[in-house]
């Protein structure tokens, strides 16, 4: 299934280019729409054969008329995934003149989970005169309580996927700042259940800014693999359902500037275009008095 949320907190089937509102259908609150997403997530399995035996009762939309939003209402955290491709790896070397470690030396790094936004909202740069950049990663959404479980297994606790990006200021700040602010980690345009990935592990993927192709990879060039950074995750701490992995990012990346449109688009996942724009209240630097 193609699970989004759009408009004023519906919960839509995406059928083609058309979307079902399936709120009614699995006692979906509106009012609270994170509550609601866990327990979707909980009992998919038992709703599914529901929800596609009601769904030509349902009111349907013209993907063109409905604003999408994030397809994961709210996180309690974002794991993610740094220098997880060989060429980016190399292109970091060459862009900044040294030699970064990989992920299988420095594992993952937490972002804030108030960096999430969905797929219609802008990038909201909020420092001028330093360089933000784009990058292009497969993200996913945990589906169970996790504790040291193996990579063997990961494949039963992701509950879908989706295209995610990874705004970030470059610097000599820590990893988690420099790509935590507001709006930094854009997801969407929707859930695709991971009963229908079957290797997520490769992916074709690709990223526009404007009308310049700037990243064209694939997810068969992970190092760590979606469920290698899946177990890399909960040996550390417990995942919880709701929780998102943001997989890494191949070679190609680059700033964006206020102005621009980005555009994201994964292999039998989807895409979307999100606009760059300065925050309401932009500063020159930030600094510690």
């Amino acid at each position: 299934m193609k699970i989004a949320i759009f408009n004023e907190n519906l919960l839509g089937l995406v059928m083609g280019e058309r979307v079902a509102d399936i709120s009614s259908v699995v006692g979906w609150d509106t009012v609270n729409p994170n509550e609601s997403f866990l327990k979707l997530v909980e009992n998919y399995q038992d709703l599914k054969s529901k929800i596609y035996a009601e769904i030509e009762f349902c009111p349907t939309y013209h993907l063109s008329e409905v604003k999408l939003k994030s397809p994961v209402p709210e996180t309690r955290k974002i794991w993610a995934a740094p220098v997880n491709y060989r060429n980016h790896q190399l292109e970091m070397n060459k862009m900044f003149n040294n030699a970064p470690r990989t992920i299988e030396e420095i594992k993952l790094f937490l972002k804030s989970p108030e960096s999430l936004s969905g797929p219609a909202d802008p990038i909201l740069l909020p420092i001028k005169g330093r360089r933000t950049d784009h990058e292009a990663e497969l993200g996913y959404v945990v589906g169970k309580k996790a504790k040291n479980v193996p990579a063997s297994e990961a494949k039963d606790y992701i509950f879908g996927y989706f295209a995610l990006l990874d705004i970030s200021i470059r610097g000599n700040e820590e990893r988690t700042w420099r790509k935590s602010f507001d709006t930094f980690t854009p997801i969407g345009p929707w859930i695709v259940t991971a009963d229908e990935i079957e290797d997520p592990n490769d992916l074709a993927m690709k990223l526009w800014v404007n009308d310049e192709i700037r990243q064209d990879g694939s997810t068969k060039h992970l190092i760590y693999d979606c469920y290698q950074c899946f177990e890399a995750a909960n040996q550390n701490m417990t995942l919880h359902p709701g929780d998102i992995i943001a997989t890494g990012t191949p070679e190609g990346v680059g700033p964006i500037k206020a102005g621009d449109c980005v555009r994201i688009e994964i292999e039998k996942v989807g895409a979307f275009t999100v606009n760059v724009q300065y925050a309401e209240k932009v500063v020159t630097e930030y600094c510690v008095r």
